[in-house]
């Protein structure tokens, strides 16, 4: 391990000694890795191009995020300016490095959106945007290259896991009713958070080195604190949300996506105006910190946005005549 990074280091000071020109493209690189991004992209695709498909890159993003900080605490791998100074921090972060979530999220939505298309020109899209979001993690100086290939790999797998099981497992949860639906959508959640209390209570007593935290202050960013359980319960409760949302508007319906481009625009600022309201309104009045209320507050937050993202700006669009039911 220490091999590698040592290696990463050094490759990661040549591509910053390229020159700063490349900061800002590399920074748009990895900003559409970020689950910011994705929370723009995926109402749009679930509101104003296809519902399937938007219900797709939301449950296995979310997935992604639960695996991915799982997998953060068991390798608990440094960020490359966290052991060198001579490492630029262009892009910080207080999380562990390995597997880069960023590469592992561009793999599972970029890579579900190009084959759920089953087109030659999507697939070459998402490869470049996949190679393209893990090689700016490591220009940044974010990410070791071993944490965005451990990524790619993790975000392969779940890819291959979620296009191999979705067609039967969404005809298998099709046949139960509306409330079985809902309870299986809190047990996977429970399952969700079970997994990463559990891998938090193993990196509990995790003690940061020293070296560490000197080289944080000597780049003028935030100390590292990555055993951090908010992030279960953003994932547990923004699964349970959009599962139950897009179940309650099947159970109406479904919902149909097409429509005038006006109409398509509208139904966006309406939606949007919703999940700031839930997502950064809520946010700015809900406790933070740690603790069950906490904790609890935020999957309840967080499960409000993933139902009104499915289920609650549909549900509106079709009241004000923006949107049909799929089965009218």
């Amino acid at each position: 391990m220490q091999t590698l990074i040592e290696n990463g280091i050094a490759f990661i000071i040549a591509l910053q000694s390229m020159g700063d020109w490349l900061t800002i493209p590399m920074r748009l690189f990895s900003y559409l890795g970020t689950e910011d991004f994705f929370f723009i992209v995926l109402p749009l695709l679930y509101w104003c191009v296809d519902a399937s498909l938007g219900l797709r890159v939301g449950l296995i993003l979310v997935t992604s995020s639960m695996l991915n900080y799982t997998g953060k605490l068991l390798f608990a791998g440094p960020r490359p300016y966290w052991v060198s100074a001579h490492v630029r921090a262009l892009w910080a972060e207080t999380t562990f490095g390995a597997p880069s979530g960023h590469a592992q999220h561009a793999v599972v939505v970029w890579g579900i959106i190009a084959a759920y298309g089953k087109k030659t020109w999507m697939w070459v899209v998402a490869i470049l945007a996949i190679f393209l979001i893990g090689f700016s993690r490591i220009y940044l100086g974010s990410h070791f290259p071993h944490d965005v290939i451990l990524g790619w790999l993790f975000g392969s797998l779940i890819l291959w896991a979620f296009t191999r099981l979705w067609e039967p497992l969404g005809a298998w949860i099709g046949r139960k009713t509306f409330n079985q639906q809902v309870l299986i959508a809190f047990v996977v959640s429970f399952v969700f958070i079970a997994i990463g209390l559990g891998a938090t209570t193993y990196r509990s007593d995790f003690q940061i080195p020293e070296t560490w935290i000197n080289n944080t202050l000597l780049a003028g960013t935030d100390i590292p604190a990555p055993v951090d359980a908010s992030s279960i319960f953003t994932a547990a409760g923004t699964f349970f949300g959009l599962a139950v949302g897009a179940a309650w508007i099947m159970s109406l319906g479904g919902y149909q996506a097409s429509g005038p481009l006006e109409k398509r625009a509208l139904r966006y600022v309406i939606g949007l105006v919703g999940v700031i309201f839930f997502w950064m309104g809520l946010g700015a009045v809900f406790p933070h910190g740690d603790g069950l209320i906490v904790y609890s507050l935020r999957f309840i937050r967080y499960a409000l946005v993933g139902w009104w993202v499915a289920g609650g700006a549909p549900w509106v669009f079709v009241r004000l005549k923006l949107a049909g039911y799929s089965q009218a």
